[in-house]
């Protein structure tokens, strides 16, 4: 994969977190809900230090809390070694459709504004509460704004790259 491809083409799912044996299995943390979804999208591609790899998943199974997966080429702990703390990608096009046509990823750096035209800057990141999805918005400060369509969350308009929210400037 060329090195400068844009970078909006790929979408982080997971992380590997660590080893797991001898065998060159690693641990793996997983963003996908479920967290076994990790292991739909294949392969992965994980930036090298000589640039973005692609790894096959040839076998995977729940461990302790967390999961573990044995990866193509990786056959050992060392080579398992050169992986840890690397983002999991996979490229947009393996993602499915969605209905509403946007996932996470879409929505960081678009603007953010008020119903009434007042922007309130960009979208930094999503955060999970559990209640609900969280806005991280950065402008003259920082400010955490619930993702609620059709409550707090108005318009998500991607032709023109913005949020439009129902939310006081104050908070």
């Amino acid at each position: 994969m060329h090195p400068h491809a844009d970078e909006r083409q790929q979408v982080p799912i997971g992380r590997i977190s660590g080893l797991f044996g001898v065998r060159g299995w690693v641990k793996v943390w997983s963003g996908t809900r479920p967290r076994k979804n990790l292991f739909e999208y294949t392969p992965w591609l994980i930036h090298m230090d000589d640039g973005w790899r692609e790894f096959r998943v040839l076998e995977w199974r729940p461990q302790g809390k967390g999961l573990v997966a044995r990866l193509e080429g990786v056959d050992d702990r060392d080579q398992a070694a050169a992986l840890l703390q690397r983002d999991i990608m996979i490229r947009r096009e393996q993602l499915p459709a969605l209905d509403d046509g946007w996932y996470w990823v879409d929505l960081v750096g678009l603007n953010v504004e008020t119903v009434e035209g007042e922007n309130l800057g960009r979208v930094e990141s999503l955060m999970e509460t559990g209640a609900n999805d969280v806005l991280v918005v950065a402008g003259s400060r920082q400010r955490l704004i619930p993702f609620t369509p059709g409550h707090a969350v108005r318009e998500v308009d991607m032709q023109s790259g913005r949020i439009v929210v129902d939310w006081d400037p104050e908070f």
